[in-house]
């Protein structure tokens, strides 16, 4: 069985997130270790990182993850802003070292004018220096798949199969798959013939070994649509059909996944505990 978790807020200490996680039923969870819509971050006292740690160690949390600012553009061509996200995300890294968290997953950005071609390159230039600059570093890097909204990169699986290929240190870069985003960029989970297609292709062109998690989420927007809305876990156009197939494929099994689902009450209950109860009443046993 995949251990199952959800973003969890940082508010009151980055502590709390592993507690807000734990009464959820989390068997793992994503935080943001600064605030997310801001360049700047606050050094992590010694004494924070170790309390978070013991509250990992104390609850039994299997796997940590921290998504980086939405902030971050590694595939801008303003260079003033490229070589703003490059050092935003050397932070990013450092700052989940010292949590004891392995990996930071960002979104590879958005190539804004010119071409689609060009913004590549920049990317796997920027993942050169984010390499260089973190070397010995025990946290490495996952792209996460996009919707494909206006020029963002990473909607296509060939654009990451580029990007790992590219980078110099590519055994330092892995991918974060979002169910939403895959849907919303045109690649079918539903069926057990689509889903098997798209995860082929996402091995041929990829490879699979390259996934170290998955975003749950459901899609409000429409297939193929390229709009990244999330949904709860049932209520989209992704339907349960699509997480049946995912969470009882043997592959993914030992794969962390995090709902990143709107927070709030549902008849009473945490939004979270019902998505997480519906999604392992999914699990053949």
């Amino acid at each position: 069985m995949p251990p199952l978790g959800s973003h969890m807020s940082i508010a009151g200490g980055l502590h709390k997130a592993v507690e807000r996680g734990v009464d959820v039923g989390c068997d793992c969870i994503q935080i943001f270790s600064k605030n997310n819509a801001q360049w700047k971050a606050g050094e992590i006292r010694d004494d924070e990182a170790r309390q978070f740690r013991d509250a990992v160690f104390a609850k039994n949390i299997a796997h940590t993850l921290v998504h980086a600012s939405y902030l971050i553009n590694l595939a801008t061509p303003d260079r003033a802003l490229r070589g703003k996200s490059v050092d935003a995300l050397v932070v990013e890294l450092q700052r989940a070292a010292k949590l004891g968290i392995p990996y930071v997953v960002v979104h590879p950005g958005a190539y804004i004018s010119g071409t689609e071609e060009a913004g590549l390159k920049r990317v796997v230039r920027a993942l050169d220096e984010i390499a260089r600059r973190t070397k010995g570093l025990a946290c490495d890097l996952l792209l996460e798949t996009t919707a494909g909204q206006g020029t963002s990169l990473g909607c296509r699986f060939e654009h990451l199969g580029r990007m790992l290929d590219g980078a110099r240190h590519s055994d330092r870069l892995g991918v974060c798959f979002d169910t939403c985003h895959v849907f919303a960029a045109g690649y079918d989970l539903r069926t057990r013939r689509t889903f098997q297609s798209t995860i082929d292709e996402f091995d041929g062109i990829v490879g699979l070994s390259r996934i170290k998690a998955f975003h749950l989420n459901d899609s409000r927007s429409a297939f193929g649509s390229r709009v990244d809305r999330h949904e709860h876990i049932g209520h989209g156009n992704l339907g349960t059909s699509a997480f049946r197939l995912l969470l009882n494929e043997p592959r993914f099994g030992r794969i962390p996944m995090y709902l990143e689902t709107a927070k709030g009450q549902c008849d009473g209950e945490d939004w979270d505990l019902v998505n997480l109860r519906t999604l392992r009443g999914l699990i053949r046993r």
